[in-house]
């Protein structure tokens, strides 16, 4: 590691290899390479004076890449495809003289940047399912364990533990959704010339329309994609980044509400991401546990979601066939969306795997705002043995304020109860009230809905991707 200049965190501290591998040199330019042999192919089929010993000479030498050769060439040409076309034809001599025929940059960069954002959204993919298995495997264990709900940040009615990662869950089905969605609709953007006219491949066909309209699904097939764009400038719709990126924002966005959740659930003591034994919280005070892994969910995600202005502005300012103001934004804006959200999803697998519950704290709570919420419910009792509802309105709202200016002006427990039960226009005893404090009575049908989004929504996708859960995610504290 260079300790003289500046190293990106986003590849010493939060995305994966996997991820890195992706948007790696060896992975761009060996990409770049197969494109060539892709139309070398292609146009030996559709009737060029290409041989298969051309063809072969450039597979051979797909992956093993002279860097150096092409670096040196950079600095006298400041072109970098030619620099690389020129480095392939030292290594393959004979073939040297057909590579990027008819083509222009574009073809081996904008194919390739499709290509690898097809692959890096494959990973973003199994990382999403992994980390609705992992919550699956929460919500199911925790589907009917009370808890306090909250509006507003204030106690509302009460809920389940499993109802509420239910809600973290829904929100990744989305991001799933679209994530399929942008992988299913992705077309490469074939070979299209400088100005996307084909101009250069009607002049090696010879005026032959046929063969010209041939050499994009044949180069997609052997890249392995349906289609490619039927029309474009020299480049493909920058607005295609700008899709990719937004399926990105949207994770960050799940992934942010989760765990200002879990933030603030450790806030209040029910709920604690993971915390390594050895683990420090903070340098001063020897005793905090502060939830790192779900804060810096939230600031990965806050930069993934801002992040998805930059595609966003290149689109819409790209003149005419095409202009180069995309170019340097790109290698930043891409690259790094996609391994900031890779960091975010492998944080997301490691809290989801290690969510700690503490029932004690979370039943305590309940049971101190529960009076409150157990109000109509009393109420309806009242009216049975005799009341009148709407005296007993009246009655429990003026009893309901008292109990809450002592619990907040005097900070004592809530006596809610004990005040109606002193109040004869009810008719009930401290009994007959504390029984009907059990908190399952409130929760609705909060178990019985996580057991049906499990079964019927969740457990069929898990099942459809079986391979491609079991991931471990490695965090770098």
């Amino acid at each position: 590691m260079a300790n003289d200049r500046y190293v990106s965190p986003l590849s010493e501290r939060y995305a994966s290899r996997e991820m890195q591998y992706i948007f790696s040199p060896d992975m761009k330019f060996s990409t770049w390479r197969r494109l060539w042999v892709a139309l070398a192919e292609t146009e030996k089929e559709l009737g060029l004076p290409i041989t298969e010993e051309q063809i072969e000479e450039l597979r051979a030498h797909i992956t093993d890449i002279n860097y150096e050769d092409a670096r040196a060439r950079e600095k006298v040409v400041r072109h970098d495809v030619m620099s690389h076309v020129y480095a392939y034809g030292l290594q393959c001599p004979t073939a040297k003289g057909i590579i990027h025929l008819g083509a222009t940059s574009c073809y081996v960069g904008d194919n390739t940047d499709i290509i690898i954002m097809r692959e890096a959204l494959r990973l973003v993919r199994r990382k999403l399912l992994n980390v609705l298995a992992g919550l699956a495997r929460f919500a199911d264990e925790y589907k009917a364990l009370p808890t306090l709900g909250f509006t507003h940040f204030q106690p509302a009615q009460p809920t389940t533990v499993g109802k509420r990662a239910t809600l973290w869950m829904q929100e990744f089905l989305l991001d799933l959704e679209e994530i399929d969605h942008v992988l299913g609709s992705l077309k490469l953007l074939g070979s299209k010339g400088t100005t996307g006219t084909q101009a250069s491949f009607l002049e090696l066909f010879e005026g032959d329309l046929d063969k010209v309209d041939a050499l994009d699904p044949m180069i997609a097939e052997k890249m392995g994609f349906d289609a490619c764009f039927a029309v474009s400038g020299q480049t493909y719709p920058r607005k295609l980044d700008t899709i990719v990126l937004n399926a990105l924002g949207g994770i960050a966005q799940s992934a942010m509400k989760m765990a200002t959740d879990i933030r603030l659930l450790q806030h209040l003591k029910e709920v604690e991401e993971p915390f390594e034994k050895t683990q420090i919280g903070s340098s001063a005070m020897a005793y905090k546990r502060n939830p790192m892994r779900s804060e810096r969910i939230c600031s990965l995600s806050r930069y993934v979601m801002i992040d998805v202005l930059n595609p966003a502005v290149t689109a819409g300012t790209q003149w005419f066939e095409r202009t180069l103001d995309d170019s340097a934004n790109k290698r930043l804006s891409v690259a790094e969306g996609f391994l900031a959200i890779d960091g975010v999803l492998d944080l997301c697998i490691n809290v989801t795997d290690g969510l700690r519950v503490y029932p004690k704290v979370i039943e305590k709570r309940l049971r101190s705002e529960l009076p409150f919420m157990a109000t109509e419910n009393i109420m309806m009792d009242a009216v049975k043995a005799g009341g009148d509802r709407q005296e007993l309105h009246e009655r429990i709202r003026t009893l309901s304020m008292q109990a809450g200016r002592r619990v907040k002006e005097e900070g004592l427990d809530n006596n809610l109860l004990e005040l109606i039960a002193a109040d004869p226009a009810f008719n009930l005893s401290l009994e007959d009230l504390e029984a009907s404090m059990d908190p399952a009575r409130y929760i609705g049908c909060a178990p019985h809905q996580v057991e049906r989004f499990l079964s019927d929504v969740i457990a069929p996708i898990l099942e459809a991707n079986r391979e491609a859960l079991g991931m471990e995610a490695q965090i770098n504290v």
